[in-house]
């Protein structure tokens, strides 16, 4: 039997749009669904251009899995923050976020179920409780909801952008200035569809680049997101001649030696995550420090004993500043 959701539309917009929110899915989701008439808006289908009027009862119901069952793993995990509705894992380097084909095991998805306890089923099992989403050599902060209705909430929050998800990246070259936005959209490439790029038609996306420190060949920045594209950060600073130490896709992967980078990593870090608890309201915090690997490239980079000798250069650096 097919799992059937219901949900009242508490804001205006596109249906597609409208129902990847509710649902926690991606808007091609939603789309895919709309399509498949698995979607009816006051039980009638409707278009996904379709923009429902607020309060507007939407029914989806959604299609069993194609893909094979996904089982619990015991991974090693690293859970900063848990409660009934919520966690915060920091994921390490080399994890991949869900399952798919060429990858059904030994994924964050893995690992969650393999704990044992409930997770929000609202994008099917490949996703179960995923908010967000992280590149396989990325590491850093993520958060996991457990029951639906937190799942709704934080992904209106993040449709909202009222998440903030800032990176620590090292970027080859030096930016012209301390400050830099880059407000450019993202698309997939239409020379090649595993890659992403600035796309004219692609979907609206928004970086602001802080530099913390420069050294002879590389720039140390924070990065806040502003949306949440895949690959932003790095089709961003890649379209800007900077593209991410490490980023084999995007022309930043030669001369790991200098950076003393081990191979199949790129240098970018989920490190600060701030965002409103999903029942409660509480206003939440977390911080992760750069992983062993990482830490080693920036200190030898770095050539400075004040960061070296600091157990977060981070945090030295004034990575964790609000107005910098």
């Amino acid at each position: 039997m097919e799992p059937t959701h219901r949900f009242e539309v508490d804001e205006s917009g596109r249906l597609d749009v409208v129902v990847g929110r509710l649902l926690g899915v991606s808007r091609t989701q939603a789309a895919t669904l709309i399509a498949g008439g698995r979607v009816l808006v006051r039980g009638r289908a409707e278009r996904a251009s379709f923009i429902p009027e607020v309060g507007a009862e939407i029914t989806v119901s959604v299609p069993p899995s194609e893909s094979r069952a996904i089982v619990g793993e015991s991974l090693p995990l690293s859970v900063v923050f848990e409660d009934d509705e919520i966690l915060v894992v920091d994921k390490a380097a080399g994890m991949v976020v869900h399952p798919a084909p060429g990858n059904w095991t030994g994924t964050l998805v893995n690992a969650l179920m393999g704990r044992g306890q409930g997770l929000a089923a609202g994008g099917g099992d490949e996703r179960a409780g995923l908010v967000h989403r992280l590149d396989k050599d990325t590491s850093g902060l993520m958060i996991v909801a457990k029951t639906d209705r937190a799942l709704r909430v934080l992904a209106k929050a993040i449709a909202e952008r009222r998440i903030n998800r800032r990176y620590a990246a090292l970027c080859w070259g030096h930016l012209g200035s301390d400050d830099v936005t880059v407000d450019q959209p993202v698309g997939r490439n239409p020379s090649d569809r595993r890659k992403m790029a600035i796309a004219v038609g692609g979907r609206a996306a928004r970086t602001d680049f802080h530099r913390l420190a420069r050294f002879t060949s590389v720039d140390l920045l924070r990065a806040h997101l502003h949306s949440g594209r895949t690959h932003q950060i790095r089709i961003h600073l890649a379209s800007i001649g900077h593209p991410v130490v490490g980023d084999d896709t995007y022309g930043g992967g030669g001369a790991r030696r200098l950076v003393a980078l081990p191979p199949k990593r790129q240098f970018l870090h989920a490190a600060w995550l701030q965002f409103q608890h999903p029942t409660t309201g509480a206003d939440l915090d977390f911080r992760a420090p750069l992983p062993v690997d990482l830490r080693d490239s920036l200190n030898a980079v770095s050539e400075m004993p004040e960061i070296i000798a600091h157990p977060d250069s981070l945090e030295y650096l004034g990575f964790y500043r609000a107005d910098g």
